[in-house]
């Protein structure tokens, strides 16, 4: 008697359709090959990670050290210590003129986490959410991941990468749900004025259903103008969600600290989103986060006035390459520049057709890693981060300047 032959498993079939989709992106992908090529012996310059390149301030990392010696190991609740919380609350009150409630903040293991878990809590299929071009790159993918629908608008360097309130009006419809909004960008480094900021809010004020996600985490990393928060608005606060963390203007990226601030049943909601795919955040870097926000702000503004210092850098820099074109950058560690001019062009046997191959060839040509456009929903920009020594954004931008130049 013959036996019928066994189903070959293929774990690659298992994948759920949301799995295939999920993209490792560009950010991750050109830090990668940067770090392969330098394994091999290539002296690299990686423009790609927005991460600061200091150590975290010494209060905050003696304020962890000391949380630990005090048994500070253990689970936390899911919506943060309630010092914090009402750390953060303070801090809200007083520097950005918002009056959440300690109830309304709700800790995070990152600020993604804390994007994903406001995007989760109000947004479901059918739901429409406007985000603003270029973006950043987990607002779009956490939007179709909820099951809503991503509504981008696109601006040019022309008009400061800042969407035009007119164009967001004309995107309303009634099943819009939330516009993402963030100021200081990342990738732009643009600011939102407050006049912009209040044109938004009169659309959001026309429409019952609308709410903002104010994604606030680079507001200590401004250079120039007024950092304004959207929910300080006149009728803003309950309609909006804010975001921010301790990563950019602390230093405290490996930390993984963020955090977000509601109306209280959103405010709920975050956190049994939290419950489901985490738990609280990690129990002694709260501590230190209470320290980082009541404590001296000496190192915040040496950070800001370095970033400023290669902001300037890199603008002089930018500029002088014809061709290429850049605004300015009132904010953040990141420049933006419009690549247009080069796409189509080639140098020698290779033609550059897209941000992304003009990416991987000023890696693999000239040894300068940088991030496509097409990553942040601009695909004829590339992006380069800035936190990085003066000797390496000067030895970055004449390897551009230089390869760039072959393009014509």
């Amino acid at each position: 008697m013959s036996v019928p032959a066994q189903p070959v498993f293929d774990p690659a079939r298992q994948l759920s359709s949301r799995a295939n989709a999920a993209d490792e992106g560009a950010i991750i992908r050109m830090a990668q090959k940067s770090r392969e090529l330098r394994a091999k012996g290539r002296d690299v310059v990686a423009l790609t990670v927005g991460e600061p390149d200091f150590d975290t301030p010494e209060n905050i990392r003696d304020a962890a050290k000391a949380a630990l010696d005090q048994g500070f190991t253990h689970y936390s609740p899911v919506a943060g210590i309630p010092e914090l919380r009402e750390a953060i609350a303070r801090k809200l009150k007083a520097e950005n003129g918002l009056p959440y409630p300690a109830s309304g903040v709700v800790l995070a293991n990152g600020t993604k986490q804390a994007i994903a878990n406001a995007i989760l809590s109000v947004i479901g299929p059918g739901d429409e959410v406007i985000i603003l071009a270029p973006y950043w790159v987990s607002y779009e993918a956490t939007v179709r991941l909820a099951g809503g629908t991503p509504v981008v608008l696109t601006s040019s360097v022309g008009e400061d990468y800042k969407v035009p309130a007119a164009r967001i009006a004309a995107a309303v419809t009634p099943r819009s749900k939330l516009i993402i909004v963030n100021s200081p960008c990342n990738p732009t480094g643009a600011v939102w004025t407050r006049a912009e900021l209040e044109a938004i809010a009169a659309i959001v004020s026309a429409h019952p259903n609308l709410m903002v996600l104010a994604d606030e985490i680079y507001e200590y990393i401004l250079f120039d103008g007024e950092m304004v928060s959207f929910g300080s608005l006149p009728g803003m606060l309950a309609r909006t969600i804010t975001l921010n963390g301790f990563a950019k203007g602390f230093a405290m990226t490996g930390w993984r600290l963020g955090y977000a601030a509601a109306a209280e049943p959103i405010a709920k909601a975050m956190g049994r989103m939290q419950s489901i795919v985490s738990a609280g955040a990690n129990s002694f870097v709260q501590r230190a986060a209470i320290a980082a926000l009541e404590g001296p702000r000496d190192d915040v503004v040496t950070m800001r006035e370095a970033y400023r210092r290669r902001r300037d850098l890199v603008i002089a820099g930018l500029r002088a390459i014809p061709g290429l074109k850049i605004g300015s950058i009132p904010g953040t560690f990141y420049a933006f520049p419009d690549v247009s001019a080069f796409l189509g062009n080639a140098a020698g046997n290779t033609r550059i057709a897209s941000s992304d191959e003009l990416c991987d060839w000023l890696l693999e040509e000239h040894n300068v890693a940088t991030v496509p456009g097409s990553a942040f929903g601009a695909p004829n920009s590339i992006r380069l981060s800035f936190a990085a020594s003066e000797d390496d954004i000067k030895k970055a931008l004449t390897r551009i300047a230089s390869g760039l130049s072959m393009l014509g």
